[in-house]
């Protein structure tokens, strides 16, 4: 019997911050506004001057403090053990959060003259040789938002790229795989391509021979990653790529899954002719909510002319912006989430290729011992039972036979497995090729004692499935919230999105029978 430490979430009756307070409560009293009258005339037009004050919550200073301390207690976020998977969540270092607060960056706007921030664009340049060194790649563009972004970027040159041969016309379709991250296949689509999928095969992955038979004068572009969400690398990718290339098409490598390959695998060494690096995943950076987030784009010589605008080039030992000559257009604004490239600067020179390779190394120690201490577990199968190569740095499990036994969900297990402190495991990205998914990924800085709680408790939840399936399907009983009711999040009389909106649709606290102050 697995034992299992008791938890429970901290839990407050926190109000939203314009329910607390009252009117003419200060914390902070700022400057008297310009009026009519005044001796200093405004510096902006009449036309966009307040005629009355903001909604502001009106607080003490101690009563602001207090709110965000309980909103901070009860953070559903990454505090407790997260082997999150398919994503590999780090622990993000304070002292970068310091560095980008300090003026040098915080306060820099991006319409300075580039000669007035000579150290930011630096450091930027700086991030982007080592990504170089990393990729094999000739080029690198920061404005992508994240993954999607850098894939979408990605087919926009490949767009540009074949119309710069007269060949756009004909080369229409775009190849991926079913285990390919779902953006693939989707940013082709939006950028008006033909997507043919290549289907899971007994290896693990399409065979060369379905690729053969699906690519020819109609293809642009290869997008896959590898490894993928099972953990499985395919190992003739190199084959792949030369054969996308006999045949005029590019080949783009997601690398999503880097963690387990770093300083191992180099995109233009297979042969690719573009890359991307999810910053906020694997070089250390916060990822929050869809954003703040970069995908690092990285391209050939023969490329880098399509990338978006601006990028910093090094001219005379000054750093200075420039347009490549046939560049796609803007993906972003300016050069993108630049405090979040300060970071992954940061991280990836306190690693060092060292640092990087045995990260690398503990990655997939780390999925393998987890592996096999998983598959011990009563009812969980992996992904493709029959390959017995090892996976790499995640592995793709299914509680199928437990769901079938129980009628308990993936979901069910991972809601009740926050009540023990455990932070909500990835399942999957749609579709759900393996059924009851659930893919943990422990990268390398999740102690063993935590691994070894994490499964602990899986492996209780699943025993629970079995002898209470109840309390798993009503599951989280510990936490913050229970199980949320969705029956109004299609209703527009109920939903609000702005405390405008609540107000007109539910009215204030004291009209509901609320305390105030």
């Amino acid at each position: 019997m697995s034992v299992t430490r008791r938890y429970h979430a901290p839990v407050w009756d926190e109000p939203v911050v314009l329910e607390l307070g009252a009117p003419g409560r200060r914390g902070f009293v700022p400057p008297a506004p310009w009026s009519d009258d005044a001796d200093d005339a405004p510096l902006l037009p009449e036309s966009l001057l307040r005629t009355a004050p903001p909604e502001l919550p009106e607080l003490a200073e101690y009563e602001a403090r207090r709110h965000y301390l309980h909103l901070a207690q009860e953070t559903l976020g990454m505090m407790g053990i997260s082997l999150f998977g398919t994503c590999t969540m780090k622990h993000n270092p304070s002292v970068n959060e310091a560095v980008v607060a300090r003026p040098e960056v915080a306060a820099v706007h991006p319409r300075q003259d580039p000669s007035t921030y000579q150290g930011l664009l630096g450091i930027v340049h700086a991030l982007g040789e080592g990504l170089k060194n990393l990729s094999g790649m000739d080029a690198f563009s920061f404005q992508p938002g994240g993954g999607a972004d850098a894939a979408f970027l990605h087919v926009c040159v490949t767009r540009a790229y074949h119309a710069s041969r007269g060949e756009l016309a004909q080369r229409r379709q775009i190849v991926t795989t079913a285990q390919a991250h779902p953006c693939n296949p989707a940013t082709a689509a939006a950028a008006g391509f033909e997507v043919v999928t290549l289907p899971v095969e007994e290896d693990g992955y399409p065979s060369l021979e379905a690729l053969k038979a699906a690519i020819g004068p109609q293809t642009a572009a290869l997008m896959v990653n590898n490894p993928d969400d099972m953990g499985i690398y395919n190992p003739h990718v190199k084959e792949w790529v030369e054969a996308v290339h006999e045949v005029g098409g590019l080949c783009f490598y997601d690398h999503a899954n880097f963690n387990g390959v770093m300083t191992r695998v180099q995109a233009a060494a297979l042969g690719f002719d573009a890359c991307m690096f999810m910053l906020h995943k694997t070089f250390g950076v916060p990822k929050g909510g869809g954003g703040p987030a970069v995908g690092a784009y990285g391209c050939s010589a023969e490329l880098a002319r399509f990338l978006p605008g601006p990028v910093i080039a090094e001219v005379d030992g000054a750093f200075v912006l420039e347009e490549p000559e046939q560049g796609v257009g803007r993906v972003r604004e300016y050069l993108g989430n630049v405090h979040q490239l300060v970071k992954a600067y940061s991280w990836l020179r306190a690693m060092g290729t060292d640092g990087l390779r045995e990260a690398a190394d503990l990655s997939v120690l780390a999925n393998n011992y987890m592996e096999q201490r998983i598959l011990r577990v009563p009812g969980v199968t992996r992904s493709l039972p029959g390959l017995g190569d090892p996976r790499l740095e995640m592995t793709r499990f299914s509680m199928a036979e437990i769901t079938a036994e129980t009628g308990v969900t993936a979901v069910d297990v991972q809601n009740r497995m926050s009540d023990f402190g455990i932070d909500a495991m990835w399942l999957s990205h749609e579709p759900w090729i393996v059924p009851e998914p659930f893919t943990p990924e422990a990268g390398e800085m999740w102690s063993k004692e935590d691994i070894d709680t994490w499964i602990d408790v899986l492996a209780h939840v699943l025993d629970e499935a079995r002898t209470d399936p109840e309390l798993v399907r009503t599951a989280p009983h510990r936490q913050v919230v229970a199980k949320i009711d969705p029956s109004g999040l299609d209703d527009p009389d109920r939903w609000a999105t702005t405390w405008r909106a609540y107000v007109r649709k539910h009215g204030t606290r004291a009209a509901r029978g609320g305390v105030t102050a």
